[in-house]
């Protein structure tokens, strides 16, 4: 007997991870500002890029003790610009979890030679935080994109640490309360919770970080779109929306619009309040079906953004064909799991999602396993 699909479809697509999620009311025709097709020095450009950098830290909340910086290569080149320009005045120790907190042991060990002091734990679990030597430059993803998995809160970062910190926030900010002052260096990319374009990075310096450049010159050589100081001192131009290359304009308005958003829907309480009710939806229809499961068993360190789910029974070819079928309908895109994490699925809940989507996905998803299992 074949499965009968649910008589409702989502209103609007899922994603697994951002880059496609719009934030409802999303019009390209409100991104035909003045600045589009002009050079990001002229006045414009920078004023844009200034704004730009003002929602941000409005939205978030940051104090004025920490500079904002727009950079290339979006998350991962705002990470690794961090690495490369301030890690080697200090032992190091780097937390993974999850593949992308992997790639920055991989940079530590191989690329920079650091031989760092390195924590794992499995997927869906972190290791215990209590361990972390902070006299240490310590490194970690706050919320793993692809294992489901976050830190609770900012407790386990002493106050009087010795070392930075350095966060890899990029699908945290914006759907948590981040305790800044625990935060040296932060960095993440638009297209995460703000459901905006990618390519473009935003690093974050607390007054540390930037004591660190001022002071420290690491034994190797930086490339030119890394390099955040100029004549010995900090380049604070950077902060102020005078980027290191040329950005994308419309990337940039594309950024503006969702910050705008953002600030309509109630600024960070309403996106988190989003992401909160989206990752509620889903925790009820993971509760209702036994062949469901979170990987992060711990409902208190369970992402709000990136959930990834258990299937019973599932391999991998078999969640390609699940997540195939539900494309197929255009009732869910990109929900398999990541191609490193074990097999399941990930549905992004992040706050450009509606919750009655979430809640919309649970038929398919009865749909489709029965479709497979039959």
């Amino acid at each position: 007997m074949t499965a009968q699909r649910p008589t409702a479809k989502p209103a609007r697509p899922f994603f697994s991870s951002g880059p496609c999620a719009k934030p409802p009311g999303y019009s390209l025709d409100k991104l035909a500002t003045a600045s589009l097709g002009r050079s990001h020095r002229a006045k414009i450009g920078k004023d844009r890029l200034g704004l730009a950098i003002n929602l941000m830290r409005e939205v978030l909340e940051l104090p004025d003790t920490h500079r904002i910086g727009i950079v290339p290569g979006s998350d991962t080149g705002a990470f690794e610009m961090a690495m490369w320009t301030m890690l080697g005045a200090r032992p190091v120790t780097t937390l993974a979890w999850e593949s992308f907190g992997e790639g920055w042991v991989t940079d530590a060990v191989k690329q920079l030679k650091l031989e760092p002091t390195v924590i794992r734990a499995d997927y869906g679990q972190l290791p215990d935080l209590d361990k972390v030597d902070w006299s240490n430059d310590v490194l970690f993803t706050w919320n793993g994109t692809t294992s489901g998995v976050r830190v609770p809160d900012g407790e386990w970062i002493p106050a009087d640490r010795e070392g930075l910190s350095f966060a890899d926030a990029t699908s945290a900010v914006f759907a948590y309360d981040i305790p800044w002052d625990k935060i040296d260096v932060a960095t993440f990319s638009w297209q995460k919770v703000l459901g905006g374009e990618g390519a473009h990075g935003v690093i974050i310096l607390g007054p540390r970080a930037v004591e660190r450049l001022e002071n420290y010159t690491p034994a190797w050589p930086l490339p030119k779109v890394f390099r955040l100081m100029a004549k010995g001192k900090l380049a604070e131009g950077v902060f102020k929306g005078e980027t290191i290359n040329t950005p994308s304009m419309l990337a940039v308005e594309d950024a503006i619009f969702a910050l705008e958003w953002a600030k309509s829907i109630g600024g960070l309480a309403g996106l988190k309040a989003r992401c909160t009710a989206n990752a509620h939806a889903l925790d009820k229809i993971v509760a209702e079906r036994d062949w469901l499961g979170h990987l992060a068993h711990d409902s208190g360190i369970r992402s709000h953004t990136s959930v990834c789910l258990t299937v019973e029974g599932a391999d991998a070819d078999f969640i390609k064909k699940f997540a195939g079928l539900l494309e197929k309908e255009d009732a869910a895109y990109d929900i398999a799991g990541y191609r490193d994490a074990p097999a399941g699925l990930r549905v992004w809940c992040g706050a450009t999602v509606e919750t009655a989507d979430i809640e919309a996905l649970g038929p398919w998803l009865d749909w489709a396993y029965a479709e497979l299992t039959a």
